[in-house]
């Protein structure tokens, strides 16, 4: 895990108005308790690095998102423009109270307040004396803007919502951001692993309190120091399963809606340790070109056209089992997305709803004899027809793509198809793989590849990989499959 030995002076990447995210632990140990433990001095002195850097950045604004600002029913704003309380943590009172003070942005506030509005949440603008900070919040700004130099922003999780819309609400604070103007440091306050101790240890002896989240917590934090952001986005659920993560890592999931979801940055752990149990780990994440809100994306269930045109949606006429013509700009490589219906009666044919529409007269797959034939799969999701790991600038033109992201979802596309058919990927006995790009993607792919073929035990059909200049779609990758469905030797 790599280390800073210096603080640089931030600034803003040309052409956007986020400086830098950062990813940090909103328990109370680390300010109120750091004498009583080294490692949480250590994270009280990884969170003075921290706030070292904020201060030599060109940032206007600080935005938290707070894991610990818990809602049930929509989402609530900081409207007070200078709220001053007195905290007590209620399981930690032993430590001691904090005392805060808030020099805070309300134009903000009712800016994304309204942006999240249109999309159809419940929203309220809190402003009244005593409204409750929750700690996460109120550790945070005492320790990286003690000095109230920078006004800060703040805004709820909802405890309920899902990926797609934790990534609208995130992609909603961009569009506010924008709109209000202001060159702003983005603090996620989330913990990692989040599994308590179930009794009372010394806390000089605190420890984590399974091994198995702290592998995972490693892992997830050398993904992050690789500047992945959009890649831990996609395991958070898995990580939450695995070692219970703070709140689903619902925090992850608004921070890569902010940004755009990308992998585009420059990863630094400054530190990473146990909490009473859980695991706290103190990231940056430092955009390498501007961050801005992709025009007309509100979440991954917005169609193809929304996600790639900067221009109005033009009409589209639906009929069961009759073709589907879409037209978008020729923004982001696609001068017109053609999707078919399979037709239904045709001898041998398979169709998945599972699957993503195919983009020309075929079906998914066709059965002859013992063996089913698939066409090309992609990786655009189905029934959204949106393309994980595609990454575009502000304009809507494609300037990047994640080959693991891709590959994982053309798996799964697969595995769907063959599924309709009855068979699976055990049944698989040639692969045909098209990549747009040998020489960077080759390693990827083959490893996540790995994952689902040539295992011990598992399928190991016959391959071949070419290098194509594109592909109908703007993605990187795309494969056809034949599997066996006669008798098994």
């Amino acid at each position: 895990m790599k280390t800073r030995s210096e603080i640089r002076k931030l600034k803003t990447p040309g052409g956007s108005l986020v400086t830098a995210c950062y990813v940090v632990p909103g328990l109370p140990h680390p300010l109120l308790a750091s004498e009583k433990n080294a490692g949480w001095k250590r994270l009280r002195e990884s969170m003075d690095q921290v706030r070292k850097e904020i201060e030599q950045s060109d940032a206007e604004m600080i935005l938290y998102f707070s894991t610990q600002w818990l809602t049930v029913l929509g989402y609530l704003f900081q409207a007070d423009p200078n709220p001053k309380w007195t905290l007590v943590d209620s399981n930690w009172h032993e430590f001691g109270s904090m005392p805060y003070e808030f020099k805070v942005d309300t134009k903000f506030a009712s800016l994304y307040a309204s942006e999240v509005k249109e999309m159809g949440h419940y929203t309220r603008e809190v402003n009244y004396k005593g409204f409750p900070i929750d700690t996460g919040t109120v550790v945070a700004q005492k320790l990286l803007n003690p000095q109230n130099r920078i006004p800060a922003a703040m805004a709820s999780c909802n405890m309920y919502a899902e990926k797609q819309e934790t990534l609208s609400i995130g992609q909603a604070a961009m569009r506010a951001i924008e709109k209000r103007g202001l060159k702003t440091v983005v603090v996620c306050v989330s913990g990692l692993s989040s599994r308590y101790h179930t009794e009372e240890i010394p806390y000089g002896e605190d420890r984590f309190s399974s091994q198995k989240d702290d592998e995972w917590n490693q892992k997830i934090l050398e993904i992050l120091s690789e500047g992945r952001l959009e890649d831990v986005s996609e395991v958070a659920r898995e990580y939450s399963r695995q070692a219970n993560a703070d709140m689903g890592f619902r925090g992850i999931w608004w921070l890569n809606g902010l940004v755009g979801k990308t992998n585009d940055f420059e990863g630094q752990v400054f530190g990473y340790e146990p909490v009473f149990g859980t695991g706290a780990g103190v990231v940056g994440l430092y955009p390498k070109r501007g961050i801005h809100s992709l025009p007309d994306w509100v979440n991954d269930e917005a169609d193809l056209v929304e996600r790639f045109s900067g221009d109005k949606k033009k009409t589209v006429e639906t009929k069961p089992d009759v073709e589907t013509k879409m037209e978008t700009s020729s923004r982001g490589g696609v001068s017109s997305i053609v999707t078919y219906e399979a037709p239904k009666t045709a001898a041998g044919n398979v169709s998945s709803k599972k699957a993503p529409p195919p983009v020309g007269p075929y079906p998914h797959a066709k059965r002859v004899g013992d063996f089913l034939f698939l066409s090309g799969v992609g990786p655009r999701k189905p029934g959204t027809k949106d393309i994980p790991g595609v990454m575009v600038d502000a304009g809507g033109d494609v300037v990047g793509h994640d080959v693991v992201v891709q590959t994982r979802s053309v798996l799964e596309n697969i595995q769907a198809v063959l599924e309709e058919a009855g068979s699976s990927l055990h049944d698989v006995v040639d692969v045909q793989v098209f990549l747009t790009d040998m020489k960077r993607d080759f390693a990827k792919f083959n490893q996540v590849y790995g994952e689902h073929f040539g295992y011990e035990g598992g399928p190991s059909p016959t391959r071949t990989t070419v290098e194509v200049t594109s592909l109908p779609t703007p993605i990187c990758v795309e494969l056809k499959v034949t599997a066996y469905l006669g008798k098994k030797s």
